[in-house]
Protein backbone atom coordinates (compact mmCIF):
# COMPACT_ATOMS: atom_id res chain seq x y z
CA UNK A 1 0.00 0.00 0.00
CA UNK A 2 1.24 3.74 -0.64
CA UNK A 3 0.58 7.19 -0.98
CA UNK A 4 -3.14 6.59 -1.82
CA UNK A 5 -4.08 4.79 2.03
CA UNK A 6 -2.22 8.06 4.03
CA UNK A 7 -4.99 7.95 6.69
CA UNK A 8 -5.88 11.37 8.67
CA UNK A 9 -6.11 9.48 12.25
CA UNK A 10 -5.74 10.95 15.46
CA UNK A 11 -2.22 11.08 16.28
CA UNK A 12 -1.76 7.89 18.80
CA UNK A 13 1.36 6.10 20.15
CA UNK A 14 1.82 2.89 17.75
CA UNK A 15 2.57 -0.44 20.22
CA UNK A 16 4.37 -2.72 18.69
CA UNK A 17 3.75 -6.55 20.26
CA UNK A 18 2.45 -4.68 22.66
CA UNK A 19 5.19 -2.22 24.16
CA UNK A 20 6.13 1.11 22.71
CA UNK A 21 9.53 0.91 20.88
CA UNK A 22 11.27 4.18 20.85
CA UNK A 23 14.66 4.43 18.85
CA UNK A 24 16.37 4.45 22.02
CA UNK A 25 14.75 1.87 23.79
CA UNK A 26 15.50 -0.07 20.48
CA UNK A 27 19.19 0.00 20.68
CA UNK A 28 18.56 -1.91 24.21
CA UNK A 29 16.53 -4.51 22.53
CA UNK A 30 18.47 -5.87 19.66
CA UNK A 31 21.35 -7.80 21.04
CA UNK A 32 24.08 -8.49 19.03
CA UNK A 33 22.45 -6.01 16.27
CA UNK A 34 24.50 -2.65 16.27
CA UNK A 35 21.40 0.42 15.64
CA UNK A 36 22.38 3.51 15.57
CA UNK A 37 20.40 6.59 14.39
CA UNK A 38 21.82 10.57 13.14
CA UNK A 39 18.95 11.64 11.20
CA UNK A 40 20.71 11.34 7.68
CA UNK A 41 18.00 9.68 5.73
CA UNK A 42 20.66 8.65 3.00
CA UNK A 43 23.30 6.81 5.34
CA UNK A 44 23.15 3.57 6.05
CA UNK A 45 26.28 1.52 7.06
CA UNK A 46 26.72 -1.66 4.77
CA UNK A 47 30.40 -3.94 5.42
CA UNK A 48 30.64 -4.69 1.37
CA UNK A 49 32.04 -8.03 0.73
CA UNK A 50 31.99 -10.27 -2.52
CA UNK A 51 31.78 -14.11 -2.52
CA UNK A 52 33.69 -15.92 -5.24
CA UNK A 53 31.51 -18.80 -5.92
CA UNK A 54 27.93 -20.16 -4.80
CA UNK A 55 26.99 -17.95 -1.99
CA UNK A 56 24.20 -17.88 0.72
CA UNK A 57 22.65 -16.31 3.62
CA UNK A 58 23.43 -17.15 6.98
CA UNK A 59 22.87 -15.76 10.46
CA UNK A 60 25.14 -13.14 11.81
CA UNK A 61 25.36 -10.05 13.45
CA UNK A 62 23.75 -7.02 11.62
CA UNK A 63 24.88 -3.15 11.46
CA UNK A 64 22.20 -0.81 10.39
CA UNK A 65 22.48 3.57 10.54
CA UNK A 66 18.94 3.12 11.44
CA UNK A 67 17.14 6.44 12.58
CA UNK A 68 13.26 5.61 13.24
CA UNK A 69 10.66 4.23 15.51
CA UNK A 70 11.26 0.26 14.39
CA UNK A 71 13.29 -1.70 12.87
CA UNK A 72 13.65 -5.57 13.24
CA UNK A 73 14.83 -8.30 10.81
CA UNK A 74 14.88 -12.68 11.06
CA UNK A 75 15.91 -14.64 8.72
CA UNK A 76 14.90 -18.73 8.21
CA UNK A 77 17.13 -21.55 7.18
CA UNK A 78 15.29 -23.64 4.82
CA UNK A 79 17.15 -26.75 5.12
CA UNK A 80 16.96 -26.80 9.05
CA UNK A 81 14.25 -24.62 10.41
CA UNK A 82 16.15 -22.45 12.48
CA UNK A 83 15.12 -18.69 12.65
CA UNK A 84 17.51 -16.25 13.51
CA UNK A 85 17.54 -12.42 13.85
CA UNK A 86 17.00 -9.11 16.08
CA UNK A 87 16.76 -10.23 19.51
CA UNK A 88 13.13 -7.93 19.20
CA UNK A 89 12.34 -10.33 15.99
CA UNK A 90 8.66 -11.54 17.70
CA UNK A 91 7.73 -7.85 17.84
CA UNK A 92 4.73 -6.32 14.93
CA UNK A 93 4.46 -4.00 12.48
CA UNK A 94 1.41 -3.80 9.86
CA UNK A 95 1.95 -5.99 6.66
CA UNK A 96 1.03 -3.47 4.30
CA UNK A 97 1.20 -4.95 0.69
CA UNK A 98 3.57 -7.61 1.78
CA UNK A 99 0.68 -9.55 2.75
CA UNK A 100 -0.67 -10.07 -1.34
CA UNK A 101 0.75 -12.72 -1.50
CA UNK A 102 -0.94 -14.32 0.71
CA UNK A 103 -3.87 -14.16 -0.96
CA UNK A 104 -3.09 -15.30 -4.25
CA UNK A 105 -1.60 -18.13 -2.97
CA UNK A 106 -4.64 -19.09 -0.62
CA UNK A 107 -7.29 -18.45 -3.67
CA UNK A 108 -5.11 -20.46 -5.83
CA UNK A 109 -4.95 -23.35 -3.83
CA UNK A 110 -8.92 -23.45 -3.25
CA UNK A 111 -8.80 -23.93 -6.74
CA UNK A 112 -7.03 -27.56 -6.29
CA UNK A 113 -6.63 -28.87 -9.47
CA UNK A 114 -8.76 -25.66 -11.94
CA UNK A 115 -8.07 -23.18 -13.43
CA UNK A 116 -9.08 -19.43 -12.57
CA UNK A 117 -10.43 -17.28 -15.03
CA UNK A 118 -8.52 -15.52 -16.55
CA UNK A 119 -9.27 -11.97 -14.88
CA UNK A 120 -8.58 -13.92 -11.28
CA UNK A 121 -5.21 -15.03 -13.17
CA UNK A 122 -4.27 -10.99 -13.96
CA UNK A 123 -5.68 -10.31 -10.60
CA UNK A 124 -2.79 -12.35 -9.28
CA UNK A 125 0.07 -11.65 -11.34
CA UNK A 126 -1.13 -8.06 -10.87
CA UNK A 127 -1.57 -8.00 -7.05
CA UNK A 128 2.07 -9.65 -6.91
CA UNK A 129 4.06 -7.91 -9.68
CA UNK A 130 2.63 -4.74 -9.51
CA UNK A 131 1.40 -4.87 -6.03
CA UNK A 132 -1.86 -3.65 -7.05
CA UNK A 133 -4.13 -3.59 -4.61
CA UNK A 134 -7.78 -3.78 -6.56
CA UNK A 135 -6.37 -6.71 -7.59
CA UNK A 136 -5.48 -7.93 -4.16
CA UNK A 137 -8.95 -6.48 -2.78
CA UNK A 138 -10.20 -8.93 -5.44
CA UNK A 139 -8.29 -11.85 -4.46
CA UNK A 140 -9.12 -10.91 -0.31
CA UNK A 141 -12.86 -11.15 -1.10
CA UNK A 142 -12.13 -14.46 -3.22
CA UNK A 143 -10.47 -15.94 -0.47
CA UNK A 144 -13.14 -15.27 2.41
CA UNK A 145 -12.01 -11.92 3.68
CA UNK A 146 -10.99 -12.23 7.67
CA UNK A 147 -11.21 -15.98 7.34
CA UNK A 148 -8.43 -15.86 4.84
CA UNK A 149 -5.90 -14.21 7.42
CA UNK A 150 -7.16 -16.84 10.23
CA UNK A 151 -6.31 -19.50 7.83
CA UNK A 152 -2.86 -17.79 7.45
CA UNK A 153 -2.24 -18.05 10.54
CA UNK A 154 -2.95 -21.83 11.55
CA UNK A 155 -1.62 -22.80 7.95
CA UNK A 156 1.63 -21.48 8.46
CA UNK A 157 2.27 -21.56 11.90
CA UNK A 158 1.80 -17.93 13.16
CA UNK A 159 2.56 -17.42 16.24
CA UNK A 160 2.97 -13.11 16.71
CA UNK A 161 0.60 -12.35 13.99
CA UNK A 162 -3.19 -10.99 14.32
CA UNK A 163 -6.13 -9.07 12.61
CA UNK A 164 -5.01 -4.89 12.00
CA UNK A 165 -5.75 -3.11 15.19
CA UNK A 166 -5.64 0.78 14.24
CA UNK A 167 -8.30 2.66 15.96
CA UNK A 168 -11.86 2.91 13.02
CA UNK A 169 -9.96 0.40 10.94
CA UNK A 170 -10.22 -2.84 12.31
CA UNK A 171 -9.94 -5.43 10.12
CA UNK A 172 -8.12 -3.40 6.93
CA UNK A 173 -6.03 -7.15 5.77
CA UNK A 174 -3.01 -4.21 5.54
CA UNK A 175 -3.40 -3.15 8.85
CA UNK A 176 -2.34 -7.23 9.76
CA UNK A 177 0.08 -6.66 12.47
CA UNK A 178 2.73 -9.63 11.86
CA UNK A 179 6.46 -10.14 13.39
CA UNK A 180 9.53 -10.73 11.36
CA UNK A 181 10.08 -14.44 12.58
CA UNK A 182 6.30 -15.02 11.11
CA UNK A 183 7.41 -12.81 7.89
CA UNK A 184 9.78 -15.42 7.51
CA UNK A 185 7.68 -18.53 8.07
CA UNK A 186 5.02 -17.26 5.62
CA UNK A 187 7.64 -17.23 2.97
CA UNK A 188 8.86 -20.62 3.64
CA UNK A 189 4.95 -21.56 3.62
CA UNK A 190 4.88 -20.11 0.49
CA UNK A 191 7.88 -21.62 -0.94
CA UNK A 192 7.60 -24.99 1.00
CA UNK A 193 3.69 -25.62 -0.56
CA UNK A 194 1.26 -24.96 2.18
CA UNK A 195 0.31 -22.01 0.76
CA UNK A 196 -0.65 -22.43 -2.71
CA UNK A 197 -0.54 -26.37 -2.37
CA UNK A 198 1.24 -28.56 -5.47
CA UNK A 199 -0.45 -26.86 -8.35
CA UNK A 200 0.22 -23.38 -7.96
CA UNK A 201 3.18 -23.17 -5.85
CA UNK A 202 5.55 -22.89 -8.78
CA UNK A 203 3.62 -20.24 -10.38
CA UNK A 204 3.20 -18.10 -7.08
CA UNK A 205 7.43 -18.01 -6.64
CA UNK A 206 7.78 -17.44 -10.75
CA UNK A 207 5.24 -14.29 -9.97
CA UNK A 208 7.25 -13.19 -6.92
CA UNK A 209 10.17 -13.20 -8.58
CA UNK A 210 8.92 -10.80 -11.45
CA UNK A 211 8.06 -8.22 -8.95
CA UNK A 212 9.09 -5.44 -11.28
CA UNK A 213 9.29 -1.62 -10.97
CA UNK A 214 11.72 0.83 -8.76
CA UNK A 215 11.35 2.76 -6.25
CA UNK A 216 10.31 6.14 -8.00
CA UNK A 217 7.98 4.39 -10.11
CA UNK A 218 4.79 4.40 -7.91
CA UNK A 219 1.12 5.45 -8.73
CA UNK A 220 -2.09 6.04 -6.97
CA UNK A 221 -2.88 2.31 -6.50
CA UNK A 222 -0.30 0.35 -7.48
CA UNK A 223 3.86 0.51 -7.40
CA UNK A 224 7.34 -0.70 -8.16
CA UNK A 225 8.10 -3.11 -5.50
CA UNK A 226 11.91 -4.11 -7.22
CA UNK A 227 13.90 -3.14 -4.77
CA UNK A 228 15.15 -3.82 -1.09
CA UNK A 229 16.73 -7.31 -0.22
CA UNK A 230 16.94 -8.06 -4.21
CA UNK A 231 19.29 -5.14 -4.47
CA UNK A 232 21.47 -6.53 -1.73
CA UNK A 233 22.15 -9.84 -2.59
CA UNK A 234 25.06 -10.71 -5.24
CA UNK A 235 25.31 -12.53 -8.67
CA UNK A 236 26.99 -15.06 -6.78
CA UNK A 237 22.99 -15.81 -5.19
CA UNK A 238 20.67 -13.70 -7.95
CA UNK A 239 22.46 -15.28 -10.98
CA UNK A 240 22.31 -19.12 -9.48
CA UNK A 241 19.01 -19.72 -7.85
CA UNK A 242 15.38 -18.01 -7.94
CA UNK A 243 14.59 -15.12 -5.69
CA UNK A 244 10.86 -14.52 -5.04
CA UNK A 245 9.89 -11.88 -3.53
CA UNK A 246 6.86 -9.46 -2.00
CA UNK A 247 7.55 -6.00 0.16
CA UNK A 248 5.00 -4.10 1.80
CA UNK A 249 5.28 -0.36 1.98
CA UNK A 250 2.79 2.96 3.22
CA UNK A 251 3.56 6.19 4.88
CA UNK A 252 0.86 6.40 7.40
CA UNK A 253 -0.34 9.66 9.09
CA UNK A 254 -1.74 8.64 11.82
CA UNK A 255 1.80 7.92 12.83
CA UNK A 256 3.58 10.06 10.64
CA UNK A 257 5.48 7.39 9.62
CA UNK A 258 6.73 4.87 6.55
CA UNK A 259 5.55 1.30 7.08
CA UNK A 260 8.34 -0.43 5.08
CA UNK A 261 8.39 -4.40 5.15
CA UNK A 262 10.84 -7.00 2.73
CA UNK A 263 10.25 -10.25 2.31
CA UNK A 264 12.10 -13.09 0.03
CA UNK A 265 12.62 -16.63 -0.42
CA UNK A 266 15.02 -18.93 -1.99
CA UNK A 267 15.20 -22.66 -1.41
CA UNK A 268 17.74 -22.61 1.11
CA UNK A 269 16.42 -19.45 3.10
CA UNK A 270 13.39 -16.82 3.76
CA UNK A 271 14.87 -13.31 4.87
CA UNK A 272 12.06 -10.29 6.20
CA UNK A 273 12.97 -6.91 7.62
CA UNK A 274 10.40 -4.70 8.96
CA UNK A 275 10.38 -0.84 10.46
CA UNK A 276 8.94 2.21 11.03
CA UNK A 277 10.45 5.60 9.86
CA UNK A 278 9.39 9.29 9.69
CA UNK A 279 7.98 9.85 6.62
CA UNK A 280 9.79 12.54 5.57
CA UNK A 281 12.88 10.29 4.78
CA UNK A 282 10.99 8.96 1.89
CA UNK A 283 10.81 5.04 0.54
CA UNK A 284 14.78 4.93 -0.28
CA UNK A 285 15.36 5.28 2.96
CA UNK A 286 13.57 1.73 3.60
CA UNK A 287 15.13 0.20 0.69
CA UNK A 288 18.42 0.78 1.14
CA UNK A 289 18.09 -0.57 5.13
CA UNK A 290 17.03 -3.99 3.29
CA UNK A 291 19.32 -4.46 1.07
CA UNK A 292 22.04 -3.30 3.68
CA UNK A 293 20.47 -6.16 6.12
CA UNK A 294 20.74 -8.85 3.02
CA UNK A 295 24.28 -7.60 2.23
CA UNK A 296 25.77 -8.39 5.43
CA UNK A 297 24.31 -11.82 5.93
CA UNK A 298 25.78 -12.94 2.52
CA UNK A 299 27.98 -15.71 2.93
CA UNK A 300 30.20 -18.45 1.57
CA UNK A 301 28.62 -22.18 0.42
CA UNK A 302 31.32 -24.80 1.29
CA UNK A 303 33.92 -24.36 -0.87
CA UNK A 304 33.11 -21.16 -1.73
CA UNK A 305 35.62 -18.28 -0.99
CA UNK A 306 34.58 -15.25 0.12
CA UNK A 307 36.61 -11.67 -0.49
CA UNK A 308 36.03 -9.22 1.70
CA UNK A 309 36.64 -5.18 1.06
CA UNK A 310 36.15 -2.47 3.38
CA UNK A 311 33.43 -1.08 5.09
CA UNK A 312 31.17 1.18 2.78
CA UNK A 313 27.73 2.67 2.57
CA UNK A 314 24.66 2.77 0.49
Amino acid sequence: MRPRMTLALAAAALLAGGVAVAPTAYARLVGDDVVTGNGAADRVAVPQATVTGPATLAAGPVSVDFDGEFFSWALLDRTTGGISGAANMTLTSSTESMIKVWFAADYLRGLGDQEPPEEMRQNVVTAIRDSNDDAANVLYKAAGGPATIDRMISTCGLTDTRPGTVPGYLGWWSFTQMSPRDAVRLGDCVAGGRAAGPNWTGFVLDEMSKVRGSVEEQQKRFGGGRWGIIDGLPPSITDRTRVSIKNGWTPLQYDSNWHVNCLAVTDKWSLAVMMRYPTEQGLTYGAKVCASVATQLVTAQPGATPAASPAGKL
